[in-house]
């Protein structure tokens, strides 16, 4: 009986060992047939996939090395998991791939999937990990999504997910992540959320038209340690529930409407808190105490609101504390001494309170602090020695407060030290001799008391660009090697300096900027030094000769005058008039002779070099208003004196009765619109996106800081110019207001970067400005013109928003939009997170554009994670 058993066994043994290695052969074939009908859906521009092939291999597990797949041994290898993250990869997500019988992990995020939520992924019912963001996901939250059982983390983040937010997502139990955050969602969170008892990380940040109050359910998931609700809609006040939350480590309400006061039993129970970030809300009240209870926080964030009273002196024992930021508030009395010592804090930001106090010699043993600004406040005391000993910091800001006494010697010794600001204090003494911070970009010490020379190791600082030492008792020489420094800003005002100024801060600055110091002598001031005789000589000669030639003009006989009418028809009523503000050797002769010559395709703006060698550019325009000369020079006046280091300055202006000619700096390197259109074009991501950063702050500059405040109204890449180091220059902002309404709309004409509404608004808006710089964006992003010729049609033009918009709505169609020339996986995603502010600009509807300063955050965020080492300056032309 033994015998046949073991006879039996002999011959079924085999057999069954062949079954099994044939089922196992069997399904590697299917999960390979899967992948590859998989692949087949897919559109791979950079052929990253090129190694997903059912060649022939010695190996039947060969399929397991292919790129993005992982596998499991389950008993045998199994394809457990597909990440194809950031491959440029876009066309359907087949469902093929839930053929898979042990994948739980599917990451596709940062591609070009242009579809909606592919719900037929719900076949995967083994799926853990579902990442579909920063794609073009778009459409609403399907109610099924509830057929996703397994999930356990669900990312559709960065996307174009709309609609409300479906109660089935409840039904998620197992989740443990949810992210649906940079969407388009509305409504409100559905109390089936509440139920996810499971989650630990909830992100429905940056969902503007997510408007409504924080649910209280929120704060019985107890388990949650991220809770992201930060640049939505949320209102009224944060939930006392929130005291559930033990477990939370980040909490970040910043950026929304939130009311009413936060409770001290809310920051009590927060023992694990390491990021708390309520800024930027309409919060009251005074802070509590409690905050470092559990000595874990790393960053507080209580900016912009309206909390009053004073800080908790607790805070000072927060050990962990690298970011304090409380600015904007309306906090008093005495600054929490200890936090002046904390060994990691490397951040604190105070500015625009009522906080009084010193800052304490102990400040040393602060080692990685790196930025202190308390601007507007009370402190007072001296600036102590310890502070040069902090090797870190990079900026010091503390002007408007009482500081007095003289500085330490060593106050500049920090090797990254690049900007100082502590204007309007009450420092006296000596400026110290600035030696080591060979990096110092901006230095402030307006309205103080400062005596003694100017240091001449400033000099040395070949990075200095902005320098203010106005207001003070500052007596001697300018030192002459400052004009080897390119100065965007040098200040020296109401000093008690004299004798000659360098040359070229004579001729490239204000005469604002030199007055209050009766000693200074130079060309186009006040006083001509003696060793300037011979210059000025030849200076008066030239004004003389102008004067003689302004008024040969006016008394020309009426036969030169009909002459030059029918030639140009300029028909001259009146003689010239000019205001410089900067020295210039123009005559109207020059001007007369650039007239004659034809404009360049048509442009009204002429590159003109002067007798001197110096190159400006003068922008023509018909003067219409028929108002007064001193009325007109007034409008010219107030803008000219805008100051920004990404505006052009006016140099000047001349005008007769019919025209104005506005000279402005000269730009080495052309206008946006020409650098993008030329062939050779090679500006990289990370300088486009410093000409994107420029040109919002400058808009923010004109129409938020500046007054009066100012609107361009007339923005498009032909307006922004580029430096020789491609820093963007806006020019003709505000022409409006010199040449009045009637004149400007026949100078600007209705084109793709003209606000919708302007076709039935008379009055002019920000959002208009924003719409604007939404359309450039797009030039920067896909570089090409605003305006082109759309294919199949004779010479009709389609202007970029359409051209975009369907574009990446055409199935496959978004992979193209992005600029191929300069498109790289590392900055693919950067260029996708500035391709949806452009599209939030260009909002049909008005009231959906993000604001200007708005825009300048996300790009500062997007600026923030380029690092531009490795990408070159095109050579200048």
């Amino acid at each position: 009986m033994a015998k046949s058993f073991k006879h039996q066994l002999s011959i079924s043994l085999p057999f069954t060992f062949l079954f099994f290695f044939t089922t196992l052969s069997f399904t590697e074939n299917e999960e390979l047939g899967n992948l590859l009908r998989f692949k087949t859906s897919i559109n791979d521009p950079k052929n990253s996939l090129s190694g997903w092939s059912n060649t022939s291999s010695s190996s039947p597990t060969h399929h397991c090395n292919w790129t993005g797949i992982t596998c499991t041994r389950a008993p045998s290898l199994y394809v457990s998991s597909i990440n194809l993250q950031s491959l440029n990869l876009s066309g359907e997500i087949s469902d093929s791939i839930c053929n898979l019988p042990y994948l739980t992990h599917l990451d596709l995020s940062q591609n070009f999937f242009n579809q909606p939520i592919p719900l037929h992924l719900s076949r995967c019912l083994t799926l853990e990990t579902l990442n579909l963001s920063t794609n073009l996901i778009w459409g609403p939250i399907p109610d099924q999504i509830s057929e996703f059982s397994s999930l356990q983390v669900l990312d559709l983040s960065s996307n174009h997910v709309e609609g409300k937010i479906p109660e089935d997502l409840g039904l998620l139990f197992n989740l443990q992540v949810l992210n649906l955050g940079s969407n388009l969602l509305t409504g409100s969170v559905p109390s089936s959320v509440g139920k996810l008892s499971d989650l630990v990380v909830l992100d429905l940040s940056e969902n503007r038209y997510l408007v409504s109050e924080i649910p209280s359910f929120i704060g019985k998931l107890d388990k949650l340690e991220e809770l992201l609700l930060h640049r939505s809609g949320f209102h009224g006040e944060i939930p006392t529930s929130f005291v559930g939350l033990t477990s939370l480590r980040i909490l970040d309400l910043c950026l929304n409407n939130l009311t009413g006061e936060v409770t001290r039993s809310i920051v009590a129970s927060l023992k694990n808190l390491v990021s708390l970030d309520v800024s930027q809300n309409k919060l009251s009240g005074s802070f509590p105490s409690g905050v470092c209870s559990g000595k874990k926080l790393i960053n507080l964030s209580l900016h912009s609101n309206s909390f009053d009273g004073l800080l908790p002196n607790s805070i000072g024992e927060c050990l962990s504390l690298e970011r304090f930021q409380v600015q904007n508030n309306g906090f008093s009395g005495g600054f929490p001494v200890g936090l002046w010592s904390l060994p990691k804090i490397k951040i604190v930001r105070a500015d625009n309170n009522r906080f009084t106090g010193h800052v304490p010699d102990s400040v040393s043993l602060a080692s990685a602090l790196e930025q202190v600004e308390i601007d507007n406040n009370s402190f007072s005391g001296e600036i102590p020695h310890g502070l040069g000993l902090i090797k870190n910091l990079y900026k010091f800001s503390a002007s408007e407060n009482e500081f007095g006494g003289e500085l330490p010697p060593n106050f500049f010794d920090s090797p990254v030290l690049s900007i100082v600001n502590i204007s309007h204090n009450k420092f006296l003494g000596k400026i110290p001799e600035l030696k080591s911070c060979k990096k110092l970009v901006s230095l402030s010490l307006a309205g103080n008391a400062f005596t003694g020379e100017i240091p001449p190791s400033l000099a040395d600082l070949h990075v200095l660009t902005y320098l203010d030492l106005s207001d003070n008792k500052l007596t001697g020489l300018i030192p002459q090697d400052l004009q080897n420094l390119n100065f965007a800003l040098f200040n020296v005002s109401f000093n008690r300096l004299s004798g000659a100024v360098p040359h070229s801060l004579v001729t490239g600055l204000p005469a604002s900027f030199l007055q209050g110091n009766p000693g200074l002598c130079g060309p186009g001031l006040a006083n001509s030094c003696s060793s300037d005789q011979s210059s000025f000589h030849k200076t008066g000669v030239k004004a003389l000769l102008l004067l003689l030639i302004c008024l040969a003009l006016a008394l020309a006989t009426s036969l030169v005058m009909s002459y030059r009418y029918y030639r140009k028809k300029l028909q001259f009523k009146s003689g010239w008039q000019s205001e410089f503000y900067y020295p210039l050797r123009l005559t109207e002769h020059e001007l007369m002779k650039m007239m004659n010559e034809s404009s360049p395709s048509g442009s009204e703006v002429y590159v003109l070099s002067l007798s001197s060698g110096e190159l400006i550019a003068v922008k023509k325009l018909v003067n219409s208003r028929n108002i007064s000369s001193k009325a007109l020079k007034a409008e010219v006046r107030t803008i000219a004196k805008i100051r920004h280091k990404n505006t052009t300055r006016i140099l000047g202006f001349c005008f007769t009765d019919e025209l104005i000619f506005l000279i402005y700096e000269y730009t080495q390197n052309g206008s946006l619109r020409d650098m993008l259109s030329s062939p050779g074009d090679q500006l990289q991501w990370s300088v486009r996106l410093k000409i994107a950063l420029g040109v919002a702050q400058a808009l923010a500059y004109i129409s938020k800081d500046y007054v009066p405040h100012l609107l361009h109204r007339n923005l498009k890449s032909t307006n922004i110019l580029l430096d020789k180091d491609f820093e963007p220059k806006l020019s003709d902002f505000a022409l409006d207001q010199i040449v009045g309404e009637t004149a400007f709309q026949s100078v600007i004409h209705a084109s793709c970067y003209t606000a919708p509404e302007n076709n039935y608004s008379k009055k002019a808006t920000e959002e208009m400005d924003v719409y604007s710089f939404g359309v450039v964006l797009l030039e920067l992003v896909t570089g090409q013109r605003a305006e082109k010729a759309e294919e199949g049609t004779s010479g009709e033009s389609l202007d970029i928003v359409k051209h975009v918009r369907r574009k990446i709505n055409l199935t496959n169609g978004a992979a193209q939009v992005l600029d191929q020339k300069i498109l790289s996986n590392t900055c693919q995603a950067d260029m996708l997170k500035t391709l949806d502010i452009a599209l939030d600009c260009t909002a049909v509807v008005a009231e959906k554009r993000p604001s200007l300063l708005q825009v300048i955050k996300a790009l500062e965020g997007i600026s923030s994670s380029v690092s531009t080492s490795t990408e070159k300056l095109p050579v200048s032309a």
